[in-house]
């Protein structure tokens, strides 16, 4: 029998930190200020949204397994080390999503359960067994279903009350993860060459990859002013936005300019982590700030 940790090392557990801050913060922003949302409601949407992230998580260990077992960057995983077998991995991937989605439909709403539902599939079918062998643009159309978390949490607590707004935070997500993955996919070039699948570094090279990144990252902090722009949120969420995107805009600048220190993509890959939870933190502070600037 597998144990706990060896379990749970399949749900990709920072992953899913992060997938749950976004849907948190879509949670309480579905809400006017000053007031909150229900806090039963949100226990609820918030064990239902990260089992069902952690479901398409292990169902992504499972059909990546012959690929984890080549990459020095997955080689130590559950499934290739032989701590957890194929069918136990299922077993569990099964039990996680079938409970995550039962909690929405039963504590939360349908809807939501819904939408949570199409996003597992889109990640762990579209985009894991498709999506991810088949074109460089893979971490583009799959991404949508890694930017759904805000508009989970959303309609957890308002239904589609609103949902335009919930729809600029999905864009944000969306728009940020190309810059965040390929950042990552430059920095491990080689193993996804050795392992065949068409990242874009491997299929269109680095230099046009880099190209890519500082495109997208312009597109990011044109997107993030969207909030404000919208009247969603105020002067300290635009604070945020700013300084967080020139950050992030200095990192794209500094791949693009030194085509030979891979160790700047790694960087970026690690600030763009940081740059989306503190971008959504913002929104919660200025959502709940008294005196607006």
């Amino acid at each position: 029998m597998p144990s706990l940790s060896d379990l749970l090392g399949l749900c990709k557990l920072k992953v899913v930190s992060l997938i749950l801050l976004t849907a948190v913060v879509g949670m309480f922003l579905a809400v006017p200020a000053p007031y909150y949302p229900d806090l039963m409601l949100v226990l609820a949407a918030s064990v239902g949204i990260s089992m069902a992230s952690a479901s398409a998580a292990v169902f992504n260990h499972i059909v990546d397994e012959q690929i984890d077992i080549q990459m020095s960057r997955t080689d130590q995983r559950p499934l290739p080390q032989g701590k957890v077998s194929r069918n136990q991995a299922l077993i569990w991937g099964v039990f996680l999503g079938v409970v995550g989605l039962g909690v929405l439909q039963l504590f939360v709403n349908t809807i939501t359960m819904v939408l949570t539902f199409i996003s597992l599939i889109g990640y762990a079918v579209i985009y894991t067994m498709y999506l991810k062998r088949a074109t460089p643009q893979n971490i583009v159309i799959g991404g949508a279903a890694g930017a759904a978390p805000p508009v989970l949490g959303w309609t957890a607590i308002s239904g589609t009350q609103g949902i335009e707004y919930a729809l600029l935070l999905f864009l944000i997500v969306f728009i940020w993860t190309p810059p965040h993955f390929w950042a990552l996919a430059i920095y491990r070039v080689e193993e996804y060459r050795k392992v065949d699948i068409p990242m874009l570094p491997v299929t269109h090279g680095l230099a046009y990859t880099r190209t890519q990144i500082l495109l997208y990252t312009v597109l990011l902090l044109l997107v993030t002013l969207l909030p404000y722009l919208s009247g969603m949120s105020g002067l300290i969420y635009l604070f945020s936005a700013v300084v967080l995107g020139l950050i992030f805009l200095m990192y794209a600048i500094k791949i693009y300019k030194n085509p030979d220190d891979n160790k700047i993509a790694w960087r970026t890959f690690l600030f763009s982590v940081n740059y989306l939870m503190l971008l959504f933190t913002s929104l919660l502070v200025d959502h709940y700030w008294l005196i607006r600037l």
